[in-house]
């Protein structure tokens, strides 16, 4: 008998993190979610939480270990612990551009470097980073998001070249626009500049409308599964306006892209 298949999903106590993690226990996994405080973890059939901050060293040290002790191996690990920041780039703070990045970017390198060891030991695994379309298109008043997920996805290829010779391969999910918490608790700069009020206002609005249409989480989670356990291939984006994006990015010349783009941040 094949033994269960353990996987580990970061940021799994709200938003895609949940529907990733209850989908996974649905196809057969055993699941480890992991949140800041397990007070506030949520119930989920199927799904274990351990106590992890993927911005520390030493948790994330820790949850893994647990994670390790209770199961003996990691087959999947999904990066989907994330945050975001609202706001012109002048204006944010360099402590805010760096929290923003210890979740986003060494969060996930974090907890990559804490499973590789046990995924290289066993010849075998999947690692899934959790992305955005705004890791391959421009995102204007949310230039510090943007850039963080551009820089998980250039981690994410260069790291994949490393590993596939142990049996692991490392996966990129790119959804759109997601109905989540991610946009009510987005930080904002601590300080505005007014000369960009009208364009952050005009943009955030966009934002704003984009979101209330938007599908939920969990059409999301359903093309995290399939990268985490279907043919490995390096970009997955999920249907509907993600996979529209993703086509048009690489076919539409880049003066017309430039202009959609604009028109829909809402910017003269």
């Amino acid at each position: 008998m094949s033994k269960q298949q353990v996987a580990i999903v970061t940021g799994a106590s709200s938003g895609i993190g949940t529907s990733v993690a209850k989908k996974l226990a649905e196809n057969g996994f055993r699941v480890f979610g992991t949140a800041r405080s397990l007070a506030k973890a949520p119930s989920l059939p199927g799904v274990e939480f351990v106590e992890m901050d993927v911005s520390d060293d030493d948790s994330v040290q820790r949850g893994v270990q647990q994670v390790i002790e209770r199961s003996g191996h990691v087959d999947v690990l999904i990066n989907n612990a994330g945050t975001s920041l609202l706001g012109a780039m002048e204006e944010a703070s360099i402590t805010q551009v760096r929290t923003l990045f210890e979740t986003n970017v060494f969060g996930a390198f974090r907890v990559t470097q804490a499973v590789l060891p046990h995924m290289r030991a066993q010849r075998a695994g999947r690692i899934v980073n959790i992305s955005s379309v705004l890791g391959f298109i421009p995102g204007p008043y949310l230039g510090h998001y943007t850039s963080s997920k551009h820089a998980l996805e250039g981690l994410s290829e260069s790291l994949d070249h490393e590993v596939r010779r142990f049996g692991i391969r490392v996966a990129i999910v790119e959804p759109a626009y997601t109905r989540t918490n991610l946009d009510t608790q987005s930080a904002r700069p601590t300080s505005t500049i007014g000369d960009y009020d009208k364009e952050r206002i005009s943009s955030t609005e966009a934002f704003a409308k984009k979101l209330i249409g938007a599908p939920g989480p969990d059409y999301v989670a359903a093309t995290v599964v399939e990268a985490a356990t279907g043919p490995w291939r390096m970009r997955w984006t999920p249907k509907g306006e993600a996979s529209l994006l993703s086509k048009l990015r690489r076919f539409v010349p880049a003066k017309m892209f430039d202009s959609s783009v604009r028109k829909a941040f809402g910017l003269g």
